[in-house]
C-alpha cells in the first residue's frame, strides 16, 4: 500500500511541477507571461488600413517610395503615409513585412499600419512578424489577408521601457543579418564578374599570361570571340561523353528503398550533389534505364518548364538520376568543376537551346554533345576552377553564418517576445500600484 501512495503522490507531484506558475509570472490564455505584461488582441495596439490606387497614368516622378506587397515599387512625387511606418501583403507576397522610416504610398495590395497604440512602431514590427497571415488569409473567398481576423491575434504586451529595449535587440540583429545579406550579394557579383573574366580569357591568371619570352599572350578570332591565342574552341563530345539515367516503376514498390543512390532533377539546385533523397533496389537498377554516372560527372537538367532545364550541378559520389539528367562524364583531358562553371554561367544559353517550339521542349543529349566552350590546358582549367572554388567556398561560410544567425534571431523573438528572457528588471507590485 505504501509503494502504491508513494507512486501515485509521485505522478501527482510531477503533474503539479509541469503545471506550477513560476515565481513573477501568471498564467494567460496566451500562454505564461511575466507578471507585468498585459494580454489583448491586436486590434487594440495597431489600426490595419488597406492602401490606395495610384494608376500609372497618376505617377509622378518623385523620391517618395511607393509600396506593395513585394516590396518597393517605384517612386512618386507625393506621400500618403508619414514615417515611420510598417507595410505587410496582403496579396500574392501574404504576410511580408515592411519597416520604412521614411514617407510613403502603400499600393492597395498592401496593408499599412495607420495607428499606433499601447505599441511603439519598432516593436509593432517584430510583433507582426509573430501573427500568422496565411491563417486569416482566403476565408472568405479572396487570397488575401483578412484583417478584421487578424485583428483577433491575441498578443502580450510588455511596458514602453520593455518594448524598447526588446525592439532594440533584435533591430541590432537584424542589422547584422541586413550586412551579411550586402555582403554575400556583393561576392556574388564579385563572382559572377570574375568568371565572366577568366572562362572567355579576357583577363588570365599570371602564371598563364605571358609567352616564354616574356611578353604578354594575345589573342585571337574563333567561332565564341575572341580568345586567348594558346586556347582552342572544342565541343563536348571532343573531349567526353554523356548520358542520360532513366526512372524505375514508381508502382513496383519492391523498386524503391534499397541502397543505390537515385537522383531526380529537382535535386540539381544543391549544385554540389554530396547525397540524394531517394535510394532504390538492385531490382530497381537492373529492370529500369538509370545507371551509375561516375563522381565528378557534371550535370545538366535537360527537361522542365521551371527553373531546372538548363540548371547545372556536379556530382560528388557516384549516383543513379533520371531521365531528364544528362551526365557528362569526367575524364583526364579536362577538368570537371572548370566544365562545372564554364556551364553554370550559361544557364540563359542552354535553356534557350532546347528543342520545341520557342525553347519550351528540352535539351537532349546531342545538343550537350555539341556544345562549345573556350579550352585552355588542363593546368588553366584547373588554376581557373579552384579560383572559383574558393570564392564558392567564401559564399557558402557567409551563407552558414546568415542562416545561424536567423536562427539566433528567431531564438530571441521567442525568447524576448514572450518574456521568457527579460532585459529589464520586471516591476514590483509596489510600484506596479503605484
Amino acid at each position: 500500500m505504501s509503494n502504491q501512495v508513494a507512486e501515485v503522490s509521485a505522478k501527482y507531484l510531477s503533474e503539479a511541477a509541469k503545471n506550477a506558475v513560476p515565481v513573477g509570472y501568471k498564467q494567460t490564455e496566451v500562454g505564461m507571461i511575466p507578471e507585468d505584461w498585459g494580454v489583448c488582441e491586436l486590434e487594440e495596439v495597431i489600426t490595419l488600413q488597406r492602401g490606395f490606387d495610384l494608376p500609372n497614368r497618376l505617377r509622378q516622378p518623385g523620391t517618395i517610395p511607393i509600396v506593395s506587397s513585394s516590396g518597393v515599387t517605384g517612386f512618386h512625387n507625393k506621400a500618403m503615409i508619414k514615417a515611420p511606418g510598417i507595410v505587410t501583403g496582403r496579396y500574392g507576397t501574404i504576410g511580408q513585412i515592411f519597416y520604412l522610416r521614411e514617407s510613403f504610398w502603400p499600393l492597395n495590395t498592401t496593408l499599412y499600419v495607420s495607428e499606433f497604440k499601447k505599441v511603439s512602431p519598432e516593436y509593432a514590427y517584430h510583433l507582426l512578424k509573430t501573427v500568422d497571415f496565411e491563417s486569416h488569409s482566403g476565408k472568405s473567398g479572396v487570397p488575401g489577408v483578412n484583417r478584421n481576423d487578424v485583428y483577433q491575434e491575441r498578443i502580450c504586451v510588455p511596458s514602453a521601457k520593455e518594448q524598447t529595449a526588446i525592439a532594440n535587440a533584435l533591430s541590432d540583429v537584424d542589422a547584422l543579418i541586413s550586412e551579411l545579406e550586402k555582403l554575400i550579394a556583393k561576392k556574388q557579383a564579385i563572382k559572377t564578374a570574375t568568371m565572366q573574366q577568366l572562362l572567355t580569357g579576357r583577363t588570365r591568371l599570371p602564371q598563364f599570361a605571358l609567352r616564354e619570352d616574356g611578353t604578354p599572350k594575345g589573342t585571337k578570332p574563333s567561332e565564341l570571340g575572341e580568345i586567348p591565342e594558346d586556347w582552342v574552341v572544342k565541343k563536348i563530345g571532343d573531349f567526353t561523353d554523356c548520358t542520360a539515367g532513366g526512372t524505375p516503376s514508381t508502382s513496383i514498390s519492391g523498386y524503391w528503398g534499397g541502397t543505390h543512390p537515385w537522383m531526380s532533377s529537382g535535386e540539381l539546385h544543391l549544385k554540389r550533389v554530396f547525397d540524394v533523397a531517394e535510394r532504390i533496389t538492385d531490382s530497381g537498377l537492373a529492370n529500369s534505364s538509370t545507371k551509375y554516372v561516375p563522381v565528378d560527372s557534371v550535370l545538366i537538367g535537360l527537361a522542365g518548364q521551371g527553373k531546372t532545364r538548363g540548371t547545372v550541378a556536379i556530382a560528388r559520389i557516384s549516383l543513379c538520376t533520371n531521365q531528364s539528367i544528362a551526365s557528362v562524364f569526367p575524364s583526364e583531358s579536362h577538368s570537371t568543376d572548370y566544365l562545372f562553371y564554364n556551364l553554370d554561367n550559361r544557364y540563359e544559353e542552354l535553356r534557350g537551346l532546347s528543342t520545341g517550339d520557342g525553347g519550351r521542349g528540352g535539351l537532349n543529349l546531342t545538343i550537350i554533345r555539341n556544345l562549345s566552350l573556350p579550352y585552355p590546358d588542363i593546368e588553366e582549367q584547373t588554376a581557373i576552377a579552384t579560383i572559383l572554388s574558393d570564392m564558392d567556398a567564401e559564399i557558402q561560410a557567409l551563407e552558414q553564418r546568415l542562416g545561424k544567425t536567423r536562427q539566433i534571431k528567431q531564438g530571441m523573438m521567442q525568447e524576448l517576445l514572450t518574456g521568457k528572457t527579460r532585459l529589464v528588471q520586471p516591476l514590483n507590485k509596489e510600484s506596479q500600484h503605484g
